[in-house]
């Protein structure tokens, strides 16, 4: 049913709720130059993953890409086109597209290079970014239960993408752990209605399948006493009763310190809110995921939900504090965190939505780069991921804040020296220590 030319849209977040039997199915015939609607494309072999390996994509729309080497080549070889969203607008665009609206105005990447070229404009003195909205000629999905008449219930974080997509197709297929007969599902359950799913089919997910999720041995999480200390320094900041977003990298840190005597609720964007540590063994296929695609725990009062509605909840101001990591802060609170030089700009994940909907925003980065260039600099030179959203800056050797308007130097790390904080930072700032 999938042709030549085809436009899909295909939930999954990592490998975490993707179709994968539906993908390699598709890799299994001679269809090609299609359209993948996508967070991303998959692990190197692994469903769309296979796909790009025979050459079967043209072109990929979605939020993040660098984390699969063979995209980044066939990328840079033109081999494939990619069009870079933020996530939560490409989650709202397949929600949009399915709803039957034409598209919609997000504060999401204004001033940043994504924004050139689209149509923007004030609204009550911010800046919006117009988003179109996406459809396709095949939405593929993946479900934990579905019942005969196509009624769809999703597991943990597996929702993220499938329950947008499965409205945005004009032909849908689902794939799904276990189908039941009509009538043994709970209606009050039911994520997808039946009227949405043209084809079911049943397919058992192995741990092969869900790659680097399979297990949390694959956490490449990295410790040091300089990047505990910036965890400790940004946890300083948080309060009893925030919403917190941690990005991948320094900040997942953080969750290693919190405890329930904090009284913090961490939010993860593919979907979940009450996100507890690590688990000491297991994977995917026992645990939800985090957005660095690493299993983690569920806190007592935790729930999940698709990664549209969590969005939805960081453009709404529901979430409270993010703590992310970064490349160059400048004297006007711009961040930019997601192209490295040298590197193809592949990989802008939810940081933009982040970085503009939060009420707080938190960059932990080590103070200079690998070559010794500061990284506290008066004006970025690197791609920007947000305009006047910096709230604080932690580092190995120092904390700032931006008081009114101005950067301050709040606190000098243990071992760290004023000295050694002027002649690594280039940026102008004042002194409240």
């Amino acid at each position: 049913m999938v042709k030549t030319g085809d436009v899909l849209v295909v939930g999954g977040f990592g490998m975490t709720g993707t179709p994968i039997h539906l993908l390699d199915a598709i890799a299994a015939t001679d269809v090609n130059g299609l359209t993948m609607i996508a967070n991303n494309i998959g692990e190197p072999g692994l469903g769309g993953g296979r796909m790009l390996r025979n050459g079967q994509i043209g072109k990929a729309i979605g939020s993040y890409y660098t984390s699969n080497r063979e995209a980044v080549e066939a990328y840079q070889t033109g081999k494939i086109d990619i069009e870079l969203l933020p996530q939560g607008s490409m989650a709202e665009a397949i929600r949009a597209g399915g709803a039957g609206l034409g598209g919609f105005y997000t504060p999401a990447s204004a001033g940043t290079s994504l924004a050139e070229g689209r149509d923007t404009r004030i609204i009550d003195g911010i800046e919006y970014v117009f988003q179109p909205a996406l459809t396709a000629d095949v939405a593929l999905i993946r479900a934990w239960q579905a019942d005969t008449a196509g009624n769809l219930v999703y597991r943990r974080t597996e929702n993220n993408f499938n329950q947008a997509a499965a409205t945005a197709g004009r032909l849908v297929i689902a794939e799904a752990e276990t189908v039941v007969p009509v009538g043994e599902l709970d209606p009050d359950h039911i994520h997808t209605p039946g009227c949405f799913v043209d084809y079911l089919v049943e397919a058992h997910t192995t741990l092969e399948e869900l790659g680097s999720s399979a297990s949390v041995a694959g956490s490449l999480k990295k410790v040091s006493e300089a990047r505990m200390t910036m965890a400790r320094g940004a946890l300083e900041e948080l309060n009893p009763g925030d919403v917190v977003n941690l990005g991948i990298g320094i900040p997942t840190l953080v969750a290693d310190l919190i405890t329930p005597e904090h009284g913090i609720i961490m939010h993860t964007e593919n979907g979940m809110l009450g996100v507890g540590p690590e688990p000491e063994s297991g994977g995917a296929m026992d645990y939800p995921v985090n957005a660095g695609k690493i299993p983690v725990t569920a806190l007592p009062g935790s729930s999940y939900f698709d990664s549209a509605s969590s969005f939805g909840m960081i453009r709404g101001g529901h979430v409270d504090v993010a703590v992310m990591g970064g490349l160059q802060v400048d004297e006007s609170a711009n961040l930019a965190n997601w192209a490295v030089p040298g590197k193809p700009l592949l990989g802008v994940g939810g940081a933009m939505d982040l970085a503009s909907g939060v009420r707080k925003l938190i960059v932990t980065m080590m103070h200079t780069s690998r070559d010794g260039a500061a990284k506290i600099v008066p004006e970025c030179t690197l791609p920007l991921t947000a305009v006047g959203a910096v709230s604080v800056i932690v580092t190995e050797l120092a904390k700032f804040r931006f008081v009114d308007g101005r950067l301050a130097l709040v606190g000098v790390m243990p071992g760290a020296s004023l000295d050694e904080i002027r002649a690594n930072t280039t940026a102008q700032f004042d002194v409240r220590t």
